[in-house]
């Protein structure tokens, strides 16, 4: 199976409501020939395009390169959600690394946040910052938890950002009968990814980066990276691949996880926009398969979901989006559906990301198991620092749990398609 061509055509981006609204760079010839470079990073989106902003603005002479097109990957398709934090919860956390080290955690949220804020102003803005994240509960047996959350973030963590919302406040926030409590996060934001990857890639330009589309990474020797064309000898290189990893290298494949995600735009919902989400915030619901969803700036719905139990998109991606959309939002039966698309992330078993030296002078950052828009991106910044010789960050996201997934690459699919049954049929009850 080949991730990258399974689904998507070979030098195109992806029909998406996103490309269709957002100006690429480029196009950027194939990398060809005999190439030398400081830095050589394999990955054209946020990972990638900030560790080759931030290594380029350190004085290296870079070049990145891209299998697809820049932001075609699951930079340019995603759910635009810019959340604190980790992708677990701080209770969570502190289990699993002590509290020191979730404390730790949590500031490089945050900072990934404002990382991530500075430099969608600094590439001009267009990326369509908005502020807050919802989380739904759909049980109401998850109010407790809500609650706990939002009061313990306060209490030992000094965060006022995040409050507890009961039955009635969710539902003036949300126009859904299906949800029964939450959480406001202030802090969290939403953006349009593929303008942001885009901006990006235009910042990384202006710092002298060289891009390469269409240039697939075949192989390493060394800190030498092949493609089909071209030989590029870095003196470090650093992999953003995510989901697309290809199981190219088997230390990643077996920790890093690809799975599907599919997402549909409405046609423009007019009055009817504020009625669905009152105050603009980007919303995700507590089921294992989450749904996730907000409103655009000509007020279509962008909404996340459905199951997948494989590699292959289905052959109607808006019939896939639309049955949880309208669980979700049953008067929006009768609203048309004008773009639907899929995507590849990451996930580890863990859902932390996944950092690693997999080889002298490379480094790698990837699963970032849906919160990669903001941890992505200061994933490039840190493996930046590490090239310059700091390392305790990077060696602090490295040191983070890292089970192998059960079954090796052979048995992955299926064992995935039985963890998403089990999931889809516990979130019923």
């Amino acid at each position: 199976m080949d991730i990258l061509r399974i689904n998507d055509p070979e030098g195109e981006l992806p029909q998406s409501w996103y490309a269709a609204t957002a100006q690429p760079p480029g196009p950027f010839p194939p990398a060809e020939g005999a190439l030398q470079a400081d830095v050589c990073v394999v990955g054209g989106g946020f990972t990638g395009l900030s560790a080759a902003l931030h290594a380029a603005r350190a004085g290296h002479k870079v070049v990145l390169v891209e299998a697809n097109r820049i932001g075609s990957g699951a930079s340019g398709r995603n759910g635009g959600q810019v959340g604190t934090g980790q992708r677990v919860e701080q209770m969570e956390l502190e289990k699993l690394v002590g509290i020191d080290d979730a404390k730790k955690l949590w500031e490089i949220g945050l900072e990934s946040v404002a990382l991530t804020k500075a430099l969608a102003g600094e590439a001009g803005g267009d990326a369509g910052w908005g502020q807050g994240i919802l989380h739904a509960d759909h049980r109401p047996r998850y109010a407790a938890d809500s609650r706990a959350h939002a009061e313990h973030m306060a209490k030992h963590y000094g965060y006022g950002l995040i409050r507890y919302l009961d039955r009635d406040a969710i539902r003036h926030e949300v126009g859904s009968p299906g949800y029964h409590s939450g959480t406001l996060d202030m802090g969290g934001a939403h953006l349009h990814p593929l303008r942001y990857a885009f901006g990006l890639a235009r910042l990384c330009l202006a710092a002298g980066v060289v891009l390469h589309e269409e240039s697939r990474m075949t192989g390493m020797e060394g800190t030498t990276v092949v493609t089909d064309r071209a030989r590029i000898r870095a003196q470090k290189v650093v992999l953003g691949l995510n989901g697309y990893h290809n199981n190219l290298l088997p230390g990643l494949a077996q920790r890093v996880m690809p799975i599907n995600n599919f997402i549909a735009a409405t046609e423009p919902l007019g009055d009817r926009a504020a009625e669905i989400i009152r105050n603009g915030h980007a919303v995700g619901d507590s089921r294992f398969v989450i749904n996730y969803f907000r409103l655009s700036g000509d007020g279509r719905l962008l909404f996340g979901g459905g199951e997948s139990y494989g590699y292959r998109f289905p052959s109607d991606i808006a019939a896939k989006v639309r049955k949880p959309m309208l669980q979700v939002f049953p008067q929006l039966r009768d609203v048309k559906i004008t773009h639907a698309w899929g995507g590849t992330l990451g996930i580890t078993m863990q859902r932390l990301p996944h950092f690693a030296e997999v080889a002298p002078d490379v480094f790698s950052a990837s699963g970032f198991s849906g919160h990669g828009v903001a941890m992505g991106t200061l994933a490039g910044k840190m493996m930046a620092e590490a090239i310059e010789g700091s390392r305790s960050r990077f060696d602090l996201m490295a040191g983070l749990p890292a089970s192998k997934f059960p079954g090796g690459v052979t048995l992955r699919e299926p064992l995935l398609a039985a963890a998403m049954t089990w999931y889809a049929l516990r979130d019923r009850f």
